[in-house]
């Protein structure tokens, strides 16, 4: 079920909302939501619902665990069980048949013969999302950043919020524990205007630009081997336009469904094509992954804390990660150790790159993104070789079938990233004034939606 479907906006919704709301107390709005969040999941694949109610089963367990016993040796076994499990099933859901097929061909490559099979594997919807929720829990646990919750309900509707389930953001606990705790007192008139204002903007974001520029691109990227080199460029400025406006209007809608029910989910993107190079640009950008591997894995390594050659280390290994963590293929891999490379290379000449004037670095940034999506954009290596070697070297080719709509696209986002504000810079200029526009727009996209078949996001294969 799509945020941007007919079956979500006029059922799921306004039931889900209206018994919320019609309950009082902390412990039937809890079981409320985690209700709500099972159905919700169960539309995508109800047989893994067990799964998602496993790991936070053994999260739950072991936070009790951090929660009673003192001992150093009792705690890392109380985060270590529960990591190890979340991150086993996350790896054999998500890349046992990359692994598999590759130790096959290595095999083979040595005169062997393949021996691990490739088994027919379902991923199951948000594991990626929801894994890091209960990681995250139990780190800051074991940390003494959160204390752990007693409730299993309350931490069952935590796993399994709705507006956050399948796609993001990575909502840490501590983020809105406080937003649980006042969930039987929290009123929900003003927190609606600005939930429906957020969701508005990300259905604008998702259905009317990133949905009409995916319909342009898509076609001409299947064909790629007949680009120009002109075309590669507008398909490659295109997608990064359109997974801007696809994601960060998931988070929009997520951000604004999250207020809705009282919960003030943080923001995932500021404005990151207004970045002035790489690192800047990955502390805008999909926020609560990019967080989440900097204070998971880049400070737990050592950071920038020793010398020049360690932090290299430490920032390649988490971006190759990252890079990894989008999905199980060879090409995510490169496109981690690309931005790797950017920021270990930012690190060498952030003095000369720093003189540079603005818009220079701010082009810079955004054309090196571009190559980089590129990659990541790739079916494979063939598709990704072809695509920057016409980018590259002049190429004659066939033109975009749209090619003038596109161009208009293209200086609308590009306005709208480069120099418009962001989400939730317009959300602190809400004015009451402004709910005809709201509504017209959410009258257009629903006209939209009407007559086409709502398209899936980007970062749900993820």
């Amino acid at each position: 079920m799509l945020f941007n479907s007919l079956g979500f906006l006029f059922v799921f919704l306004p039931i889900t909302y209206l018994v919320f709301w019609r309950l009082t107390g902390k412990l039937p709005r809890y079981a409320s939501l985690a209700i709500s969040g099972y159905v919700f999941y169960a539309f995508w694949n109800y047989k893994f619902c067990a799964l998602m109610l496993f790991s936070t089963g053994v999260s739950y367990l072991a936070g009790l665990g951090l929660l009673r016993w003192q001992d150093p040796a009792r705690r890392r076994l109380c985060v270590v069980l529960p990591v190890v499990t979340d991150l086993a099933l996350l790896g054999f859901f998500k890349y046992g048949n990359f692994a598999a097929a590759n130790i096959n061909g290595i095999a083979s490559w040595l005169g062997g013969r393949a021996m691990l099979p490739i088994l027919h594997i379902v991923l199951p919807v948000g594991i990626s999302f929801y894994t890091f929720h209960t990681i995250t829990y139990i780190i800051d646990s074991y940390r003494r950043v959160i204390t752990p919750t007693r409730n299993f309900i309350k931490f069952a509707a935590y796993v399994s919020l709705f507006p956050q389930l399948v796609a993001g953001p990575i909502v840490r606990f501590r983020q809105i524990e406080q937003d649980f705790e006042n969930i039987d007192r929290a009123g929900h008139t003003a927190d609606a205007d600005t939930g429906w204002s957020f969701f508005v903007i990300g259905m604008v974001e998702k259905v009317l630009i990133a949905d009409t520029i995916a319909a342009i691109i898509d076609p001409a990227l299947a064909r790629y081997a007949e680009l120009s080199t002109a075309s590669a460029w507008l398909c490659a400025v295109g997608f990064a336009y359109q997974v801007y406006f696809d994601f960060a209007g998931y988070s929009d809608m997520a951000i604004g469904l999250g207020y809705l029910f009282g919960f003030r989910i943080p923001q995932n993107f500021n404005s990151p094509y207004k970045a002035t190079d790489m690192a800047d640009l990955w502390r805008r950008w999909h926020i609560s992954l990019s967080s989440f591997f900097r204070d998971y894995v880049y400070i737990p390594l050592g950071g920038s804390r020793f010398s020049r050659l360690v932090t290299s280390r430490n920032l390649m290994i988490t971006m190759l990660l990252c890079g990894l963590w989008h999905g199980a293929a060879w090409t995510y891999v490169v496109f981690g150790a690309y931005q790797g490379a950017l920021l270990v290379l930012h690190q060498m000449i952030r003095g000369t790159w720093d003189r540079l004037p603005l818009w220079a670095r701010r082009t810079g940034t955004f054309g090196l993104w571009v190559v980089g999506l590129t990659i990541f954009r790739a079916t494979g290596f063939e598709m990704t070789r072809a695509l920057l070697g016409k980018m590259f070297v002049w190429h004659a080719g066939a033109d975009i079938v749209g090619e003038s709509v596109l161009l208009v696209m293209l200086v609308l986002a590009a306005v709208l990233t480069h120099w418009g504000p962001n989400s939730f810079e317009l959300s602190h200029r809400w004015s009451p004034a402004w709910v005809g526009a709201f509504a017209v727009l959410f009258g257009l996209v629903l006209v939209v939606l009407y007559g086409f078949r709502p398209a899936p996001y980007i970062y749900f294969q993820f």
